[in-house]
C-alpha cells in the first residue's frame, strides 16, 4: 500500500508542479487587476444571488489526476462590487464576489469548505446571463482523504462558471472548480477538480 501510495504521489509531482505555476501565474496577475481598480469598487456589497451546487464529475482539467473520488455540496452567494462596464443595451462587464459554504466527502471522509473568490463577470447587468471567472481562497476543515493529499486547509480556488436563465428569477449554471495549494506545501501535493451544476435565485 505505501508503494501504491508513493507511486500515485509521485506520477503527480510533476504536474501538480506544472500547476502549481499555473496557478501562480493566475493569482499574481488577477490581484493586480485588484489592485488597480480597488479605489473603483470599495462601496458596499450588493447581494445579487444565492444558489445552490453539486459537483457532477471530477474529470480532470489542472494538474495530475487525483486518486480518490469526491462529492461536494454547498451554498454561495454573488455579490456585485462596484467597478463595473456595460453598455446602454446592459451588456458589459463588471465585478462580483463569491462566497461559499458546504460539505465535501471523498477517501471515506467528510469536510467543511468555504470559498471566498473575487472574479470578472461578462454578460447581461441583471446577471441573468454570465460567463465569470476568478482566483480566491478555500479553507478545508481536513486536507487529507484516504489516498489524497491536498497540503494543508488553506487552498488556492480558480473558478469559471456560465448561468442563463430557466424561469422568472431562476436559472441554471455550470461551474468549474479547482482547488491547490500550487505547490506551497511540497510537490507531492494533489489538488481536485469539480464540475459542477448550479441552482440560482436572483434577488
Amino acid at each position: 500500500m505505501a508503494a501504491t501510495s508513493k507511486q500515485v504521489y509521485g506520477r503527480g509531482a510533476g504536474a501538480t508542479s506544472r500547476g502549481g505555476i499555473v496557478v501562480r501565474l493566475v493569482v499574481l496577475s488577477f490581484i493586480w487587476c485588484l489592485l488597480a481598480s480597488a479605489p473603483s469598487y470599495s462601496e458596499d456589497l450588493h447581494l445579487m444571488s444565492i444558489g445552490i451546487r453539486a459537483r457532477v464529475s471530477g474529470a480532470t482539467i489542472l494538474g495530475e489526476q487525483q486518486p480518490e473520488e469526491f462529492q461536494e455540496y454547498d451554498l454561495a452567494a454573488n455579490f456585485r462590487l462596484r467597478w463595473q462596464r456595460y453598455s446602454a443595451s446592459g451588456w458589459g462587464v463588471g465585478t462580483r464576489l463569491m462566497a461559499s459554504a458546504g460539505i465535501m466527502l471523498g477517501g471515506g471522509e467528510k469536510a467543511l469548505v468555504g470559498s471566498l473568490i473575487p472574479g470578472i463577470a461578462f454578460g447581461s447587468e441583471d446577471g441573468r446571463f454570465a460567463l465569470d471567472l476568478g482566483v480566491g481562497a478555500a479553507l478545508l476543515s481536513r486536507h487529507r482523504f484516504g489516498t489524497q493529499d491536498y497540503g494543508g486547509p488553506f487552498q488556492f480556488a480558480l473558478t469559471v462558471g456560465v448561468g442563463f436563465p430557466l424561469y422568472k428569477q431562476l436559472g441554471l449554471g455550470y461551474r468549474f472548480m479547482h482547488y491547490s495549494d500550487a505547490g506551497v506545501n511540497g510537490a507531492d501535493t494533489i489538488g481536485a477538480d469539480f464540475h459542477m451544476i448550479e441552482f440560482i435565485y436572483r434577488l
